[in-house]
């Protein structure tokens, strides 16, 4: 019956999944993985966690496909890319809130700025309260400018993976940046501060 499935394309085996064929679901996940999974390290850098979320990705997927949320209009497999893509941007969000953003090297995120761990107590301080000030200012441009500085200089991805990723076009991507410097430029602006 799995050679069958092999021949059936992805709406096929999708009516099938929601008309209690268990095995077309996994034909599913063993077409689009290496994608998913790819995608979702590209963000993230680490094994583990691009493992964790793509697990997450497909669970999510099956109960929107259990709950008619998928429609045919959609690819499956970009439809996939996309609910992992959310998932990233939801995990560095909550990173943002609760903690530091470590990049794959092992450096604060906040580095990428020229933040020094250098010098007395009161420039550590004044280091922590800067970092703090620019979180907060992401947290106030819009987030299609938010997602693609995140993902350029937190994740650091190429311009292309951006795209790729958010399904948009290379100049969208480079556009979206600009803006969203500009934007923390005022923001700094506006708030007298100096980084």
């Amino acid at each position: 019956m799995s050679n069958n499935h092999k021949q059936l394309t992805e709406s096929a085996l999708i009516s099938a999944y929601l008309q209690g064929d268990e095995q077309a679901i996994n034909e599913l996940i063993k077409r689009t993985s290496h994608r998913v999974y790819t995608s979702v390290y590209i963000l993230v850098k680490d094994k583990y966690l691009a493992e964790d979320i793509t697990q997450e990705t497909y669970l999510k997927a099956v109960k929107k496909l259990k709950a008619n949320a998928y429609t045919e209009d959609n690819k499956f497999g970009a439809w996939l890319v996309r609910i992992a893509r959310n998932l990233c941007m939801d995990y560095f969000r909550t990173l943002q809130r609760k903690s530091n953003i470590t990049l794959s090297n092992g450096k604060d995120i906040f580095e990428v700025f020229s933040f020094s761990d250098e010098g007395n107590v009161e420039t550590k301080w004044m280091n922590n309260q800067s970092q703090e000030r620019v979180r907060k200012m992401l947290a106030l441009i819009p987030e299609e400018q938010r997602d693609v500085i995140v993902m350029r200089l937190f994740a650091e991805m190429s311009f292309k993976e951006i795209a790729e990723t958010t399904q948009t076009t290379l100049n969208t991507c480079l556009g979206r940046m600009r803006y969203g410097l500009i934007n923390l430029r005022k923001l700094m602006q506006e708030r007298s501060l100096v980084l």
